[in-house]
């Protein structure tokens, strides 16, 4: 981080100034279209956060976004540019439903941990080939897990088509998992506040919320997070410490890869029940943007992942509920929000990093002085009341 700014304003400031930036460009393109900007932003906060029914939805969409967005925010951390998390999840959901299909779980908090070790294994495994072909055949990393993301979709297809499918059924999809291999959802475990049955929220928000804390303590108080931070800040510097890149770059990705796989807990196990096509859903995707919002770091991702939880389930209420307001003037807000946090970061940061460099370089008044006696000592003046 540049040390012009504090850690807060680069953390809090600079997120809050580009959110306001791009509901304001937000609100503008909605009033051209003729609606009422405040109404719409009315809707959104009231539909995402101004029930039970709507924190539901945004939880559950935030879960999956934070479980991705701390994939990119560990490998962004090693200064590499995982955008296969929609096949990393993707490969995660195969992994969970082969545990919960492969024996009848009694208790889902046996499946659970399992499970979790599924989907990060399969994850991982399909993050660890395009890390491999970086460090021993120098594929740029972009490419192979952007190409991996349709491969990956490829083989779900036909593993949901040919492997996988319920005998005898014309949908692709695995058959619904035992009672014992479900997670209970947000009604079973607080029925006081008013969730309801059909709400997709669910345990797997603990074990996001775990992982954030995990991550923190990986990147922040381990000998492994510290080589990875070296090694993303100075490949040279890391190298003469000792600190081995192909080493660094496939523990990485594999945590990447491993943390995209998790995904699949709360989409699979959680709110399908069963594997179905594109259980991801872009959450990949949009993970770049959490992470790149939340400045990679565990508690940023897990702010970041709640606003674009809001905004994918206010963005379903305000279709609903304001006429005119299509599914594409949703992706644009969604979009402009992006747009603001990641490629035009820098148009808010340099403004904000002159202004403080500015309050530091002001000369401070010096402090009045008693002249001094004759003959006196500097050390006999007094400052002045």
């Amino acid at each position: 981080m540049n040390d012009a700014m504090p850690k807060w304003a680069d953390i809090v400031l600079i997120p809050l100034i580009n959110l306001a930036l791009a509901l304001f460009v937000s609100g503008l393109v909605v009033a051209l279209i003729g609606k009422n900007p405040f109404e719409a932003l009315y809707i959104l906060v009231s539909g995402s956060v101004g029930s039970a029914y709507g924190w539901g939805y945004t939880l559950f969409y935030a879960t999956n976004f934070i479980f991705t967005g701390l994939s990119v925010a560990v490998a962004f951390h090693a200064r590499l540019f995982n955008i296969g998390g929609e096949g990393q999840a993707a490969l995660g959901g195969l992994g969970v439903a082969l545990v919960a299909l492969s024996i009848d779980w009694p208790h889902w908090a046996l499946a659970l941990p399992v499970a979790v070790i599924g989907g990060m294994v399969f994850g991982a495994l399909w993050a660890a080939v395009p890390a491999y072909l970086q460090v021993r055949r120098g594929s740029h990393i972009v490419i192979t897990t952007i190409m991996f993301n349709y491969i990956a979709a490829a083989l779900m297809v036909y593993l949901l088509a040919n492997v996988l499918k319920v005998p005898g059924s014309a949908s692709p999809e695995t058959a619904r998992f035992i009672e014992g291999a479900r997670l209970p959802n947000a009604a079973d475990i607080l029925p006081w506040v008013g969730f309801s049955r059909s709400t997709p929220l669910n345990v797997s928000f603990l074990v996001a919320v775990l992982a954030c804390i995990g991550v923190y303590f990986l990147i922040w108080r381990t000998r492994l997070g510290y080589e990875i931070r070296a090694f993303g800040h100075s490949e040279p510097a890391a190298l003469y410490a000792g600190i081995s890149p192909v080493r660094i770059t496939m523990l990485a990705m594999l945590i990447s890869g491993g943390l995209s796989g998790l995904m699949a807990i709360n989409a699979v196990m959680g709110e399908a029940e069963r594997l179905v096509l594109d259980p991801v859903q872009g959450a990949g995707f949009v993970g770049i943007a959490v992470a790149l919002m939340g400045r990679s770091h565990p508690l940023g991702v897990f702010i970041a992942a709640l606003l674009f939880g809001a905004l994918y389930q206010g963005g379903a209420e305000l279709t609903f509920e304001m006429n005119g307001m299509t599914r594409e003037m949703i992706l644009v807000i969604q979009a402009l929000v992006i747009l603001f946090t990641g490629a035009l970061d820098n148009m808010v940061r340099s403004p904000v990093e002159r202004i403080f460099l500015s309050r530091r370089r002001q000369p401070s008044a010096p402090l009045p002085t008693t002249p001094l006696a004759p003959g006196g000592h500097p050390d006999d003046a007094k400052v002045e009341p």
